[in-house]
Parts: C-alpha cells; structure tokens; sequence
C-alpha cells in the first residue's frame, strides 16, 4: 500500500490534533502529557517556516491518516539551519502500514530544497518501531539522553538520530 501525502491546510488541523493526541495519549512519541487543542495549533501551522504534510491513502484522499513536520532544529537558532528536525505522527489505525516510510522517504529527498544538509530527530528509546523506520533510511544514533523524561512516573531514555542528505 503506498500513502500520498499534501502541504496541511488549516482544515487539516482537526485530524492533525486527533492523531498528535492519540500519541499524547499513549505516552510512546511525545513528551507532552496533556492533549493539546486546535486553537493551540493554529499559530504553530500558520507561522512555520517549513512545509506540513498531511497523508492519506489513495483510496480515500479526504482522509488525514498522518503527518510529517519540518521544525527547526534546537529552537531554530540561524546557525542551524542547514539541519531540520523530523516530526511522523501516525492515526492508530494507519500505523505499521507503510505511511511513515512513505513519509520519510518524501521529507528525505524533499528537505534540500528547504537548504537542509541533515536530518535529526529525537525517538523514545522504547519506541521500537519509529528507531527501526528512521534506521531502515540511513539514520544513525548520533546520541542518548538517559531518563530526561518522565512519562507518568516511567522515566524514559531519548535517542538522538540523524543522517546527512
């Protein structure tokens, strides 16, 4: 099965919100603790100096089932340009599916022209399955925080990946 993806519109907010708040919810891929809301989130898609992509299936192109952000990286210090900070967020039911793949390998061969000359992101080192789909695309660990999260009283390692384009 193969997702598409589109630049996120303000319409797409809603979706994006549900599918950030089931990962809030699980307590695997963020380190936020309480949901967020769609006001919340209109500044952030509004303001962002990078593209957010919205995916869907092909067979149902209303239907957000994830999305993949481009952030600065480290609070976005000039400096830092050239590296962009990786978000994948996947619906429950579209995970395992082959969208965070689709995904990845779209922001991979896209983010030169953003002037990206890397790529990084942070992954729970309990998270299995995103350390295993960033490995499958050339991300190495470049780093591991131990326990700097505390999830609900379950502490929680960050691994560190990245790769140059």
């Amino acid at each position: 099965m193969t997702y598409l993806h589109r630049t996120a519109t303000p319409a797409d907010l809603p979706a994006i919100v549900d599918i950030y708040n089931a990962a809030v919810l699980s307590r695997t891929s963020t380190a936020d603790l309480d949901p967020i809301t769609v006001e919340s989130r209109r500044e952030w898609l509004a303001e962002a100096r990078h593209p957010t992509w919205v995916g869907y299936h092909p067979d149902d192109p209303g239907t957000v089932t994830g999305y993949l952000s481009f952030e600065p990286f480290l609070n976005g210090r000039r400096g830092y340009d050239v590296t962009l900070d990786l978000a994948i967020y996947l619906h429950p039911g579209h995970r395992g599916r082959g969208q965070g793949r689709d995904l990845l390998t779209a922001a991979i061969a896209y983010a030169p022209r953003l002037g990206a000359r890397t790529l990084a992101t942070t992954i729970f080192a309990s998270n299995e399955p995103s350390l295993r789909l960033f490995r499958s695309h050339g991300f190495e660990e470049w780093g591991r925080l131990p326990a700097v999260a505390d999830l609900d009283g379950e502490r929680k390692d960050l691994v560190i990946v990245g790769r140059p384009l």
